[in-house]
This record gives structure tokens, C-alpha cells and sequence, in this order.
């Protein structure tokens, strides 16, 4: 948590808007628990994880939309769910997670 901190700091006091996702839920067997942050710059680069790698790239896209946009999402990944199974969710359980730009 510390790294994405650190690099969180660095990003805003250089002026960059900048998002987090954040685990705020899971169900059954999951790859993270609730508390793992990813965070992006305007810039798309990235720190952190929330699923240790199976739905970056679909928390990615979507964390970069709330970046332009402001609106914050709530997104849910499971192995129900046809998009989960795309991005490689396949551990069984599904995860929450909470996308939202930072504004300072």
C-alpha cells in the first residue's frame, strides 16, 4: 500500500489526475482481499493491484474513463459473469470494486 501511496502523492503534486480502484468486496474465493488499490495516472501508468493481474486490463479501461469523466463506478467481477470470465477471472468468486478520480 505504501508504493501506491508514495506514487499517488507524486502524481498529484506534479498535477496529474489520477484514479483508484479499490477491493471492496469479494465473494467466496477471490485473488485479493478487500483493501487492495490500484492506482492510475492521467498518463496510464499504474500501481498496485487489485486482482493480482486476471482483471487489470478491464479495471484499467474503465478506471481511465473515470479519470475523463469524474463519475465514480462500482464494478463487479465474477466468474458468472460472461465479462469476467474474458478478462480471466476464473478463481470462482467474485470481487467489487470501487473506481473513483481523485480531486485535490
Amino acid at each position: 500500500m505504501r508504493d501506491v501511496l508514495d506514487q499517488l502523492e507524486h502524481w498529484t503534486s506534479s498535477g496529474k489526475r489520477v484514479a483508484t480502484a479499490t477491493v471492496v468486496r469479494t465473494e467466496r474465493s477471490a485473488p485479493r482481499d478487500p483493501g487492495a488499490v490500484m492506482a492510475l495516472s492521467e498518463d496510464g501508468d499504474v500501481v498496485g493491484s487489485v486482482s493480482g493481474g486476471c482483471v487489470e486490463p478491464a479495471v484499467y479501461q474503465e478506471a481511465m474513463e473515470v479519470i475523463e469523466t469524474g463519475d465514480p463506478k462500482l464494478l463487479t467481477y465474477g466468474i458468472a459473469d460472461d465479462q469476467a470470465f474474458e478478462v480471466g477471472l476464473t478463481c470462482g468468486g467474485t470481487i467489487h470494486v470501487f473506481v473513483e478520480r481523485l480531486d485535490w
